[in-house]
């Protein structure tokens, strides 16, 4: 019998890993050629112009490179990270009125008792984020309902991982199979010269197939859950945090929704109508929202009761509690700060182009989702990337006999990895929020991201098939 010890690997926490991430991309800064594409300004747009890639001296970026770049996406993520604080002192100010628990409690028994409402749960709500992913862009703003998802999934016996799944999967697979997202799909279309939401049938049955896959990839994971609560990757957090916030007496729980607790839910309800509102009508972005959690952190707590003292130490305490998320969001930013920095981006995209090339439009086609999927781990913005791909994907399209509208969808699905990349600072914001590790949140989704990979591929046929302009 041999002696030889048996050695697990363990995957370092997120923090590490995003560290390593960035010692990484430094290192390719060594390797890969400093690379540019010339820019030029199309409907207030900064977009590439085809055939001016010019290879430029290089910049490596060293070992003081690195350390510095946090500070850098730091300062570039800044209006994430802000958005994350107030709304994290908002939450904790809802938090204290214990309004949301007074909820949670009433929807964990109506959970119980209402097979309807078991049945429909989880569906709809992921639904309704896909929705907003696939309308009008909802990405940043799916980071305030986390608070609120986890909590109500560990109370009704789910876990983190489903409860910060719905909102963050929802969202990012409704964005990446959009049909009418101004972002990605309307700025695409206009840089490709094809009309503006046009060919919005496929677009919506390529959605509806895709948030189906999500929707049931759910479902399938919550039914083993409830047979075996030990698959969970967060088992033994989850079950420390339901003793710590009290889960565990959710059903016999006496606690009740009082007038002043329904006053305080229909407010914060009105401010998530008016948070869909300002993003759709009136264009608001991370400023204008946070400036609305801001108020809503304020009025909330005057409506709940709450004394001055602790109305400030509850918002302060809130924000507190959410650094370690900030300095994730600082880290996930970074790693574009060193690729940018070292002039690597570009180059990537012009030794990435020839590859696209095929005797066949499907194959083409296809290449051009899986290269977009690699753009992605870079500029994971949907506007960023359509600015800086769609002016060389639009005309190596043409060349493949690829319609430019379905390139548009292959770079679309490209940013199907949104929920798995670690640089994507709204993912990484999100996890954190939810306190859910990325290492932990990967080994759950990879089986996710390999289905909807492959129906990318496979969605991508069809167009070529039946000529779709």
């Amino acid at each position: 019998m041999s002696n030889e010890k048996k050695f697990k690997f363990k995957v370092p926490n997120t923090y590490l890993l995003i560290f390593s991430l960035l010692v990484v991309i430094a290192s390719l800064t060594w390797i890969i050629p400093g690379g540019q594409y010339e820019k030029t300004i199309v409907n207030g747009k900064e977009v590439v112009v085809q055939n001016s890639f010019r290879f430029v001296e290089s910049h490596p970026q060293g070992i003081f490179a690195i350390f510095i770049s946090p500070l850098k996406g730091f300062v570039e993520a800044a209006m994430i990270i802000g958005f994350i604080l107030i709304v994290g002192g908002a939450f904790n100010v809802l938090a204290k009125t214990d309004a949301i628990n007074s909820l949670i409690n009433k929807l964990a028994k109506a959970h119980k008792s209402s097979k309807t409402l078991r049945l429909f749960f989880i569906p709809v709500l992921l639904f309704m984020f896909s929705l907003g992913g696939a309308t009008f862009g909802m990405n940043e703003e799916i980071i305030p309902f986390v608070l609120i998802t986890v909590p109500i999934c560990l109370a009704l016996g789910y876990d983190s991982i489903v409860g910060v799944a719905i909102p963050l999967v929802g969202a990012h697979v409704g964005f990446a199979s959009a049909f009418l997202n101004p972002f990605n799909v309307g700025i695409a279309q206009g840089i490709a010269e094809v009309p503006l939401f046009s060919g919005i049938g496929y677009r919506m049955i390529s959605w509806a197939i895709s948030t189906s896959a999500a929707i049931f990839f759910l479902l399938y994971y919550v039914k083993k859950l409830s047979r075996k609560a030990e698959i969970s990757p967060m088992f033994a957090e989850d079950g420390e945090r339901r003793k710590n916030e009290h889960f565990e007496n959710i059903y016999t729980n006496s606690s009740t929704l009082t007038f002043r607790h329904k006053l305080v839910l229909l407010t914060f309800l009105l401010s998530l109508i008016l948070l869909v509102v300002g993003v759709v009508k009136f264009n608001w972005y991370i400023e204008e929202i946070s400036g609305m959690f801001f108020i809503m952190g304020i009025v909330v707590g005057i409506i709940g009761g709450l004394k001055s003292d602790l109305l400030i130490k509850s918002f302060i305490d809130g924000a507190k509690d959410l650094v370690g998320t900030a300095l994730i969001v600082a880290l996930a930013r970074a790693t574009l700060v060193i690729s940018r920095d070292g002039k690597i981006i570009d180059t990537v995209l012009y030794g990435l182009a020839p590859y696209i090339q095929s005797s066949s439009p499907i194959f083409a086609s296809q290449k051009m989702f899986l290269v977009q999927a690699v753009i992605n781990f870079f500029v994971h913005s949907g506007s960023g990337q359509a600015a800086l791909t769609m002016p060389i994907m639009a005309p190596l399209a043409d060349l493949a006999g690829v319609s430019r509208q379905t390139a548009i969808l292959a770079f679309q699905f490209g940013e199907y990895t949104n929920i798995i990349i670690p640089t994507s600072a709204v993912t990484m914001g999100a996890l954190a929020m939810a306190k859910v590790p990325w290492e932990k949140w990967a080994k759950w989704v990879i089986p996710l991201q390999v289905i909807l990979m492959l129906l990318g591929l496979l969605l991508l046929i069809p167009p070529n098939l039946f000529g779709w302009k």
